[in-house]
């Protein structure tokens, strides 16, 4: 596939038929290392999970992340247990990454993501990106085992799509650039 048009397919998926194989996820992960970074110190580091117990644990942070939204005010509780819900099935049947990285420098590790992402596009795969804060990140470096000074950038789950993916509404063509300054259309 060509990369413009990996680019124009790439979307999350949340329900997969199959997982991706771990040579499949070992191409992808090698995508992503050939990302840029920050005076190519190359800060990222990955976990394949296919233990079950620790899937379904990082599914379970998700759930608890995602439920915790229902008690923000204007958040319909009943829809966020439902957002919720459909989060921690979405780790079903999927190969899962786990993204890592130097705290200093997590922005190399969104830009391997991103490579990752467009990788398993051209593939012929789908991908959702999961992230976590607050003690559910924490939770999450514990359950890893991260060393000190590497934290949890993300989990990629990564398939076989058992679903079509949506459509994305986009903002119209070059509505979003401005010239010399903000505001200014050139």
């Amino acid at each position: 596939m060509e990369l413009y048009e990996a680019i124009e397919k790439r979307r999350t998926i949340r329900v997969f038929q199959r997982p991706a194989s771990e040579e499949q996820l070992k191409k992808i992960i090698l995508a992503g290392t050939k990302a840029p970074s920050g005076g190519n110190s190359q800060p990222w580091e990955f976990v394949i999970i296919d233990d079950p117990n620790i899937i379904d644990q990082f599914a379970e942070l998700k759930y608890q992340l995602n439920k915790g939204s229902g008690s923000r005010p204007g958040v319909d509780p009943k829809a966020a247990e439902e957002r919720a819900l459909r989060q921690k099935t979405s780790f079903r049947n999927a190969g899962i990454v786990a993204v890592c990285c130097k705290e200093e420098a997590s922005s190399g590790a969104w830009l391997c993501i991103e490579n990752m992402s467009l990788a398993e596009t051209a593939d012929g795969l789908g991908s959702g990106i999961v992230t976590y804060w607050d003690k559910q990140k924490e939770e999450g470096e514990k359950i890893l085992d991260l060393p000190e000074g590497i934290e949890l950038i993300a989990i990629l789950k990564i398939g076989v799509p058992g679903e079509e993916a949506a459509s994305r509404q986009r903002r119209p063509e070059f509505s979003w650039l401005h010239k010399n300054r903000f505001g200014h259309r050139g």
